[in-house]
Parts: structure tokens; C-alpha cells; sequence
């Protein structure tokens, strides 16, 4: 394998699951990244050698510490002040990718991984070679096309959730995969109104606290997160691939007041839609490479 890989992933289209980065280091004794705050989820699968993690999981805390050797991985979770360093005379090499997506954190649940239960370690180890092998394919094919990459990210996820030993079995059953369901066709339709969450569970014919809970029981995000975050999406892939106005696009994604919509905006992108328009803008729509 290449000692290092680095490869961007441009297309905004796809709103459940994205990717942002992929590649793959071989790292330099003691090597270190961070302090720093990702604005997306980063899984580090381990190949050979170790390392360290440092996560603060509050800014008046002491950082916890994770050793991660070969066969294990490594979350690290938006928004959370992170560190990781090569061990010093056995560093690791690791394949990594950047993603996010509406459902990105149910399936990081399931895997039962967070900021507070970072490391994926296999139960067993034909699982990790399946996993192992998801996670190679990537970074030894940049040159798929988007939808490809998409689909074999769907199969990392996968791949991560079966292997994992943290494995959660998901509770609430069909019930409240039902509503869940239903709210999300709600908000697909009608996201560009000023809808609430009481909107929501008056459509699934439920109070409001007991649908919240129903809601991120089957999803991982409470309502209004993904609400926000739908409404986010729909907003970056307008800045990308038309010429409207920010101040149309935030008004068709559900928000009739501009510093409100940036903002938000910058809470789940971490830059400006201007700035996030000039970094990502797309000549072509039907552009399907990765590169």
C-alpha cells in the first residue's frame, strides 16, 4: 500500500450518508494530530502498529486516553477536542474516512460507538477481516464514482456494526421505526415550512416528550437535531450546484431569517454558506468522479 493516500469526496447529493475524506497513513514515530475539532464523524481502522487517542469530553476535564493497536479503530465524534499520536517505536498505519449524513449517528450507535465509547475492537477476528477489507477497498480504488463510493460506504458502516463487540441491538421494535418513519416523510415534505417538533408528533398522533423519545430511540438524533441537520443538507447541495441567492436558499429550506440560517449553518458545517459555497462549488451538476 501506498505509505500515504489522501483522496476528496466533492458530490453534496447524498443526504443519509456522505463522505467528506478518505485515505491511508503510514505514520512516522510519534506522529500527532490535534488538538483539534472535527465537523464530522472520523473512523481510523488500525493495519499494524499503535497508538494513542486523547479525547476531552468537556473543555474543564482531563482528556481521557485510549490505546489503539492493529485490529482496532478509532471514532472521533464532531464537535469534541481530540488528540491521537503515533506510538514511538511501533507506529501505527491506519485507512481512514471522513463522513456524516442524516443517519450516520444510528449507525454509529448500533456499532455502539461515541465521544464517551470510541474504539472499535472486533469480536471476533473473521470480522475484522471483513471489515478490514471494506475499509482497504476505498483507499485502493479513488478511482470509483460517487455512487459507487456511497454504496461501499454503506457496506464499511456495515461491516463496522457486525463486527463490532460493542454491537447494540436496537430497542423499540418495529413501533417506533414506524413513526420515525413517518415523521422523516413529514419533514421531507414540508421541511421548507416553518414545521416544529409539536408539528411532528401531531402528525404521528403523539405527544410531544413521548415522540421525542421514540424519535431518537430509532434514529440517534432527537428531532430537532434532525430537522436541522435535513434542512442543512438540502441547503449545502443549493449552494453547490445552483446560482440562488443565499438568501432564497435559506428561505427554501424552512428559514425566513438569514443570520439565523447561517448560524445554524455554521453550527453543523463550521463555516459560513458563503465560505462553504466558494470552498465546494460544483462547475457541473452530472460531475461523477470522486477527483
Amino acid at each position: 500500500m501506498n505509505p500515504h493516500s489522501f483522496h476528496m469526496f466533492s458530490d453534496t447529493r447524498f443526504l443519509d450518508l456522505t463522505a467528506y475524506q478518505y485515505g491511508s497513513e503510514q505514520c512516522k514515530p510519534l506522529y500527532s494530530y490535534g488538538p483539534a475539532i472535527r465537523n464530522h464523524y472520523l473512523f481510523h481502522y488500525v493495519l499494524s502498529g499503535q497508538g494513542t487517542l486523547e479525547v476531552n469530553l468537556k473543555n474543564d476535564e482531563k482528556a481521557a486516553c485510549y490505546p489503539v493497536r492493529a485490529g482496532q479503530g478509532f471514532l472521533i465524534e464532531p464537535g469534541y477536542i481530540t488528540t491521537y499520536y503515533a506510538d514511538g517505536s511501533n507506529p501505527w498505519e491506519y485507512a481512514w474516512v471522513e463522513f456524516d449524513g442524516l443517519r450516520a449517528g444510528e449507525f454509529l450507535e448500533e456499532a455502539g460507538l461515541s465521544a464517551a465509547c470510541p474504539i472499535f475492537s472486533p469480536a471476533c477476528a473473521e470480522a475484522s477481516r471483513s471489515f478490514a477489507s471494506e475499509m482497504l477497498y476505498i483507499v485502493e480504488h479513488p478511482d470509483m464514482t460517487c455512487r459507487q463510493f456511497i454504496g461501499h460506504l454503506y457496506l464499511i458502516l456495515d461491516a463496522l456494526i457486525d463486527a463490532s463487540s460493542r454491537r447494540k441491538k436496537i430497542q423499540g421494535g418495529k413501533l417506533s421505526r414506524f413513526y420515525a418513519q413517518e415523521a422523516i416523510t413529514f419533514i421531507e415534505q414540508f421541511y421548507s415550512s416553518p414545521i416544529t417538533v409539536e408539528d411532528m408528533a401531531g402528525h404521528c398522533n403523539l405527544d410531544r416528550s413521548y415522540f421525542g423519545k421514540v424519535f431518537k430511540t430509532a434514529i440517534g438524533q432527537s428531532p430537532q437535531e434532525f430537522l436541522i441537520r435535513f434542512r442543512m443538507a438540502k441547503a449545502s447541495s443549493l449552494l453547490t450546484v445552483t446560482d440562488l441567492p443565499i438568501s432564497t436558499i435559506c428561505e427554501q429550506v424552512g428559514y425566513p431569517n438569514q443570520l439565523h440560517f447561517s448560524r445554524a449553518f455554521k453550527n453543523v458545517y463550521g463555516i459560513s454558506p458563503r465560505t462553504y459555497r466558494q470552498n465546494h462549488k460544483q462547475i457541473t451538476v452530472a460531475s461523477d468522479p470522486l477527483l
